[in-house]
């Protein structure tokens, strides 16, 4: 640029010389109008050079804008978005958690390493026994470590999703330490429309899972699974293969876990979106497969499901579910139910039906309260000889109060009252009061 300027500079000085030296020099030089003709071609001459300069300029200028144009759309709005590694945008969440429970069963006890201690298992529920007192427990197994990733790859946007908590873990106790290891709850990558890893059952709609204090309510009026998948998603319509596998009553009333079967389960999935909220509609078609010692068994399973999340009002919101199927055991009803059950040389599929309905209703501030109700029954045949301690129904209701404290930090206190019956008749039920604090990163 300075260069450029510096010859410009002389140029005029030449020419402007070259104006006042004509008068002096008109015997010994060129006649006036070749002097006046050459100052011209000078002038075009600069002018063209000063054209080009600028052009120049301006594209540079122009792609300066771009590369900071592109810096600003890569580069994270906030600490909260993430980071940048290469082209991939990193972030690192979850939440630290922490529940306080008080529960009092009517019908015996269970152990202090068990589940259903940490967050309400419908089919844990004693039955049938003497209750004892109520017990107090404290645990931050639900604490979540999230990690992601995202990136462009050409026209397709690449994904990696990376989930870890804590609940259930058997390395873990409560004398000393409280030390449990993690456990992988999801772990996918998705690439266009095509997600493939370990995520929630496409045949579940997660916007229909009430808000509670507790780390679940009303689990046996809805779906919920994580498991390994291919999905593919168009629009509304969402396809994928998922994870097959078998929970069955044995011979001897025992559960098996057989992992025999060829076929994936298929889901099918469509969902409606609008101002009202969303509702989706999904089916599932299951391959139950059973080989043991002189037994090799297979029948087919469906089920359907109709979930959704609308509003009523402004603010207010009604969550629903409902499912209905054979064979659905392991999809709904946090397994309380098994899929089939072993008759003879046969597999039958157990028919059963699970429904959730809840309300979340903001209150002043940031206070809201979300309330519901969940049950679920299965219809065994007489002829199958279903053992007499099979869970028959189970149901629940609950009322949460929530209220955030500050930015990302909310506190929770909860009430709800769940109750078993098994086919021999025996009832048990449990009250519990859940104290619990939560802060988001």
């Amino acid at each position: 640029m300075t260069d450029f300027r510096m010859s410009v500079r002389a140029a005029l000085l030449a020419g402007t010389a070259l104006v006042f030296t004509s008068g002096t020099a008109l015997a010994d030089g060129p006649p006036v109008a070749d002097r006046v003709a050459a100052l011209e071609a000078m002038v075009r001459e600069l002018q063209s050079e000063l054209a080009a300069h600028r052009a120049t300029s301006t594209q540079s200028l122009e792609r300066v804008e771009q590369s900071v144009q592109q810096v600003q759309a890569a580069r994270p709005a906030t600490a909260e978005e993430g980071f940048l590694v290469g082209d991939t945008r990193v972030k690192l969440g979850g939440f630290f958690d922490m529940d306080a429970h008080i529960t009092d069963f009517s019908s015996g006890e269970l152990a202090s390493n068990s589940i259903g201690r940490d967050f309400y298992v419908p089919g844990v529920t004693p039955v049938g026994g003497i209750g004892e007192d109520p017990n107090a427990d404290f645990t931050a197994e639900a604490t979540r470590v999230t990690l992601s990733a995202a990136r462009k790859s050409g026209d397709l946007d690449v994904k990696a999703y990376l989930e870890l908590d804590f609940l259930g873990s058997l390395q873990g106790d409560e004398r000393i330490t409280n030390s449990y290891a993690p456990r992988l709850r999801r772990a996918y990558g998705q690439v266009g429309n095509y997600l493939f890893g370990q995520e929630w059952t496409t045949f579940q709609n997660l916007s229909a899972i009430p808000e509670s204090a507790s780390f679940l309510a009303v689990g046996e009026g809805m779906v919920f699974v994580m498991q390994p998948q291919l999905r593919w998603t168009n629009g509304a319509w969402q396809i994928a293969l998922e994870n097959p596998g078998t929970v069955a009553t044995d011979t001897n009333g025992s559960r098996v876990e057989a992992d025999d079967s060829i076929v994936p389960d298929l889901v099918v999935r469509r969902n409606f979106t609008g101002p009202f909220g969303n509702v989706s509609l999904s089916g599932v078609l299951r391959q139950l497969k059973f080989e043991r010692t002189g037994i090799n068994a297979d029948t087919m399973a469906f089920g359907v499901n109709l979930a959704g999340n609308v509003k009523v009002g402004e603010r207010d919101n009604v969550l629903f579910s409902l499912s209905h199927g054979e064979g659905l055991g392991r999809y709904v009803t946090l397994n309380t139910f098994n899929d089939a059950i072993v008759v003879g040389r046969e597999l039958e599929a157990l028919p059963l039906t699970s429904a959730l309905l809840a309300y979340r209703h903001p209150l002043s501030g940031s206070t809201r309260l979300s309330a519901g109700v969940g049950y679920a029954t299965a219809d065994y045949d007489a002829a199958w000889l279903a053992p007499p301690t099979s869970t028959e129904t189970v149901g629940s209701v609950f009322a949460a109060l929530l209220w955030d404290i500050a930015p990302k930090v909310n506190v929770g206190v909860e009430l709800m009252h769940a109750t078993r019956e098994t086919l021999n008749g025996l009832e048990g039920d449990m009250t519990r009061f859940t104290f619990s604090t939560k802060y988001l990163y």
